[in-house]
């Protein structure tokens, strides 16, 4: 598990199963919490990379705990999402 903590600049990072499958996109990050969009178009993921996103009911909450390693461009889980 990384000792790195979720914030705003992860908003818009593709966000990858343990096994390297894409799952989404953070669309917001929020007190520490990432909400994670599973299908977010084209107009969700600009807005999600300019700090604009906003979670939808769609979106899954994904914690800290859940999180393997956050690199430049993805958000990488311990398990699947």
């Amino acid at each position: 598990m990384t000792d790195a903590r979720l914030t705003k600049s992860d908003e818009g990072k593709r966000v990858l199963n343990v096994d390297g499958t894409e799952v989404g996109r953070v669309v917001e990050v929020r007190d520490g919490r990432a909400y994670v969009e599973p299908d977010p178009g084209i107009a969700d993921t600009v807005k999600a990379k300019l700090g604009w996103g906003e979670a939808t009911a769609d979106a899954h909450p994904l914690d800290d705990g859940s999180v393997e390693e956050i690199t430049d461009d993805a958000v990488r889980l311990r398990g699947v999402l």
